[in-house]
């Protein structure tokens, strides 16, 4: 675990954000919107919050992370690269052929990857499944496991969150990315999630909610997770989708369009402009 400032972990997650902009450009495809809502949690993540190695990326006592909303790999693979695991060239293969960094995470292609995700819906179990196994081993690293909103209108969240209590799973971390956006627009007008906190609460979960993009709230909330011991916590973490980019914000045309070229030279401009 790294000791940035807050002020270098907000420049990381615009590095971020702006080579997932590059990277899906590259690759005329991609889901940057949901990607650049999740760059701040990320940037906090991997260079701050978690232990890991990317000279050792099985070490057994790391913490794992699985993105249950495997669509967004193009926010893992940068964070994965900005960490050291593969060159910062390589993204830009993003969705190439022969390329290892396909368009959803693949375990044992892509070094630090835990699990192959992207059937949206999955990912808590398997974090269930790492989470439980750290206990009966006997290990004290942490599982987290990032959401879509969107996914959670799939049973299987749910079947795991009743799983996760029952066996205090108190090493588990489930961060929902709270974009309120997917693929056909507002997450309410498809099938409604709130009252979202309620609804884990009920689940017998820790619920702590956040400014997602507030690095300082996204930092407190992971120490209080962290230092639960009587339940497994989510983070609802209340977000932009398509943050960073003035005409990507809120928008959920780009869920999983990548920049035509005019657009392309304006989000590279703007985020240039905020990076130190």
């Amino acid at each position: 675990m790294s000791e940035h400032t807050i002020a270098e972990l907000e420049n990381i997650a615009n590095i971020l954000r702006l080579h997932v902009v590059e990277m899906t450009y590259a690759a005329n495809s991609g889901h940057p919107g949901g990607s650049l809502s999740a760059a701040d949690m990320m940037s906090a993540l991997y260079f701050s919050f978690m232990k890991h190695d990317p000279k050792d990326p099985s070490w057994d006592e790391r913490d794992r992370f699985v993105l249950s909303k495997g669509h967004v790999a193009p926010i893992l693979y940068a964070a994965l690269a900005e960490a050291g695991y593969f060159p910062v060239e390589d993204l830009k293969t993003l969705r190439q052929v022969g390329s290892k960094l396909q368009g959803h995470p693949v375990r044992g292609k892509v070094p630090g990857v835990e699990m192959s995700t992207g059937s949206l819906g999955q990912g808590l179990s398997m974090a269930c499944g790492i989470a439980l196994a750290g206990k009966m081993d006997g290990k004290d690293y942490k599982t987290i496991c990032m959401l879509g909103d969107g996914e959670l209108q799939e049973g299987q969240n749910w079947e795991a969150a009743m799983f996760a209590r029952q066996n205090n799973l108190t090493n588990l971390i489930a961060i929902v990315d709270r974009n309120r956006l997917q693929i056909t627009g507002d997450t309410e007008g498809a099938v409604g999630l709130e009252p979202l906190p309620e609804k884990w609460k009920s689940f017998g979960w820790n619920v702590i909610i956040i400014d997602g993009h507030n690095m300082r709230q996204i930092l407190e909330a992971l120490d209080k997770a962290a230092a639960a011991k009587a339940r497994p916590t989510v983070i609802i973490m209340k977000t932009v989708k398509g943050k960073g980019v003035s005409f990507m914000e809120n928008n959920a045309g780009f869920h999983g369009r990548a920049c035509k070229p005019d657009e392309f030279e304006r989000a590279v401009q703007e985020l240039r402009e905020v990076i130190e």
